[in-house]
């Protein structure tokens, strides 16, 4: 995810009016039936995701189930961020009617303010600060998260998802049935910005502090199960032969 410097280091405008979790509510369903039922994904820690309030769902992402996957296996109804490109057409209108955000990765202001009203409602919010599917392995972040904890006073998940990819498999595969996957919810963190400290520079920290976590859970996750993240990464090979 992408946020302009402004938006970053400034005070959020007034945000829109959050997404009604009526939405994400029938589509958890949905969710949970591919997890469980077109899927074996087991899953651990969900009782770590706080049963009322502002929370932040952060994920790592290797694969195009992975946002379907996370509702499903989240307890409450989870909003997640989704690049824009995929509203489109009969999978589009299934995603809007889910209550799911479009994302600009250009512009990611819109997205933010979109995300920041269902937080400041007391809603859930699932975002992937690796910004695109890959290895999974939390190597980067991307600062939207960050920025959406310290103005929406939520606490940050870390959450791994192991086992939507495998190393050779393209990021847009759809695994075959029963595959076993794997979601594991971390330990919540509060970040703030303490005082004294620039915008800037407590962005920045949260932004770290966040993608350690997320690399963590999924090293713990991974050593537990046994299931390994992809070793490749096509989009990286896409990318350079263009």
């Amino acid at each position: 995810m992408s946020v302009d410097s402004r938006a970053a280091v400034g005070q959020p405008a007034a945000a829109k009016r959050a997404p009604s979790d009526l939405e994400p509510a029938w589509s958890r369903w949905l969710g949970n039936f591919l997890a469980h039922g077109v899927w074996d994904t087991r899953v651990t820690g969900a009782a770590n995701v706080p049963a009322s309030g502002p929370v932040l769902l952060a994920a790592n992402h290797t694969g195009v189930i992975d946002g379907p996957i996370l509702v499903g296996a989240t307890r409450r109804p989870v909003h997640v961020l989704v690049k824009a490109e995929m509203f489109a057409g009969p999978i589009g209108a299934l995603l809007s009617s889910a209550g799911q955000i479009p994302i600009d990765r250009d512009v990611g202001r819109p997205a933010l303010m979109s995300a920041l009203a269902v937080l400041k409602a007391g809603g859930v919010v699932g975002l992937f600060p690796e910004g695109s599917r890959g290895r999974g392995d939390a190597a980067s972040a991307r600062a939207g998260i960050a920025w959406l904890a310290l103005n929406g006073a939520a606490p940050v998940v870390p959450v791994a998802m192991l086992g939507t990819r495998r190393t050779g498999e393209s990021v847009g595969h759809v695994p075959g049935i029963r595959r076993r996957l794997v979601v594991e919810f971390g330990t919540p963190i509060l970040l703030e910005r303490a005082p004294g400290v620039s915008g800037r520079d407590a962005l920045e920290d949260a932004n770290e502090a966040i993608r350690v976590a997320l690399g963590a859970i999924v090293a713990s996750a991974t050593a537990r199960t046994g299931l390994v993240l992809p070793t490749d990464c096509p989009a990286d090979a896409e990318a350079g032969s263009e």
